[in-house]
């Protein structure tokens, strides 16, 4: 039998799809791979666009902005009847944003096409909700942290292609192929991907996302560009602008009916400790990201940079990669333990302390990689262990929710730590000249220690009690379960780079 809600339906009465799983792992690890065209891509469109290292960050910055707010409207609409039309448009928004950005429209034409591509990052939430109501019982979790994972693969498989492509095609034959790639998984989603069982339709707070687009791209706009020589006027305005619609967006979300994300939420210590340590750590890991893949692709000219190829800049974040992958794998189990509740700030330190070590340790591609490598077992540990502190901590029908804001947070995060990369290399970078000093590395390495620091102290003084950590808690006889994806207790869920 399998309880959802208050109903009881039979496991046996639903279809056998054999076709549905590889289709929705293959969806999902194609937009992992998408993913990919971002942060080793930004040195070459530098270049080629003819912009600033600021200016071309904002390819990545601008793809992590779009699936911040996407995220969650993806999620109200995937809990309605419409979940398979949904998945399908987002799927085509993406492909129509590789081909905007394999067009000649120059640099504000890719600026399009990587916020539009930015739609997919929302489909992992959506493609394991669908693995949850298609399929049952172990199955179902099987299929759901198989998906989780195909993410932390996806980012070790994408970079070096990318970079790949990129080598052979330039950046338009990068982007084609993505645009080919995505195409399949669009038939394949659409062969496969069953219609949603809810027939309740879903409100969707549209008014709520446009106010969290204004608030987080006018914060984005003003600490990307507080080093460069735009008026100081523009960037206090912009973080002006920021700070007052993101309060008139809290409340909003306090005050409408079916808000975008449940804030109230955040009134339960694990669950803000869970947040706290993903928007923060965001930020610092996007901060090792974009300065090691910057460093190892900066001219040996500078006096310290390596000039690596495209596809060596690729390669380095295969170890990162596989080693957050075992992490995923090995963190479960240790979140049962007895002090399971500090892994929180016991990952957040680890990647402080790869990025105080990277600030002194980046003399050669070797140190680099193990750097890297050290960091991606911290990176994937705090993924791993995020969803257990959540799921058996919010009342039954408001897991999606909470889910759905965390995943928002690191996004958020990822932006703000891509934008404060580029601040900080920039403010290194003399008057006249393109590439920042050997001391603006440092000073961003100890910026991003600085924060995983504070996430690391803040996620300790938060923790939850033992008893709630990696989703564990016996069932109470007079809590109902509810109809949302069991399986984010059971694995971890790792956004790409």
């Amino acid at each position: 039998m399998l309880i959802i809600g208050d109903t009881v339906t039979t496991a046996s009465n639903r279809p056998q799809r054999p076709g549905l799983a590889p289709s929705l792992v293959f969806i999902g690890l194609v937009t992992a791979v998408l993913g990919s065209l971002g942060a080793p891509l930004v040195p070459t469109v530098a270049g080629s666009e003819h912009v600033s290292y600021v200016a071309a960050q904002w390819t990545l910055t601008v793809s992590m902005l779009a699936g911040a707010v996407t995220t969650p409207v993806f999620g109200k609409l995937g809990d309605g009847p419409r979940r398979k039309p949904v998945v399908l448009v987002a799927l085509s928004i993406v492909m129509a944003g590789c081909v905007l950005a394999a067009l000649p429209t120059g640099f504000f034409g890719l600026l399009a096409g990587r916020a539009l591509q930015g739609f997919g990052i929302g489909l992992t939430a959506l493609v394991i909700g669908v693995a949850n109501e298609a399929f049952e019982g172990m199955h179902a979790r099987a299929v759901a942290g198989l998906l989780s994972v195909i993410t932390v693969a996806g980012v070790g498989i994408g970079y070096p292609l990318a970079g790949l492509a990129t080598h052979l095609w330039g950046l338009p034959g990068a982007y084609t192929s993505g645009a080919v790639v995505v195409g399949a998984a669009l038939v394949a989603g659409a062969l496969a991907i069953p219609s949603s069982s809810r027939k309740k339709p879903v409100r969707t707070d549209i008014l709520g996302a446009v106010l969290l687009a204004v608030a987080v791209g006018g914060l984005l706009f003003a600490v990307s560009q507080a080093a460069t020589d735009i008026a100081r006027v523009w960037v206090v305005a912009a973080a002006a602008l920021g700070v007052v619609v993101g309060a008139i967006w809290v409340w909003w979300e306090l005050r409408t009916a079916e808000p975008l994300v449940q804030l109230r939420l955040l009134r339960i210590p694990a669950v803000l400790a869970a947040d706290v340590a993903m928007l923060l750590g965001g930020v610092g890991i996007y901060v090792l990201i974009s300065v090691a893949i910057r460093l190892v692709q900066t001219p040996t000219s500078s006096g310290y940079g390596f000039g690596a190829s495209v596809i060596t800049a690729g390669l380095m974040l295969t170890p990162f990669s596989a080693t957050a992958f075992a992490a995923s794998r090995t963190i479960p189990p240790l979140a049962r333990r007895r002090h399971g509740n500090l892994l929180l700030p016991a990952a957040c330190g680890l990647v402080s302390l790869c990025l105080v070590a990277f600030a002194f340790l980046h003399g050669s591609l070797l140190q680099v990689f193990v750097v890297l490598a050290i960091a991606g077992y911290g990176v994937g540990a705090l993924y791993a262990a995020t969803p257990g502190f959540i799921v058996r901590s919010v009342p039954p029908g408001t897991t999606t929710s909470a889910m759905s804001f965390n995943l928002v947070l690191t996004t958020i995060g990822g932006a703000i730590g891509s934008a404060l990369s580029a601040l900080v290399l920039q403010a290194a970078t003399a008057h006249g000249t393109a590439i920042p000093s050997g001391h603006g590395y440092v000073g961003a390495a100890f910026v991003g220690a600085g924060v995983l620091a504070a996430a690391a102290l803040l996620s300790c003084l938060l923790r939850p009690r033992p008893a709630y950590v990696g989703g564990n808690e016996p069932p109470s006889p007079n809590r109902k379960r509810s109809h949302e994806p069991a399986c984010y207790a059971h694995a971890g869920r790792i956004a790409p780079p």
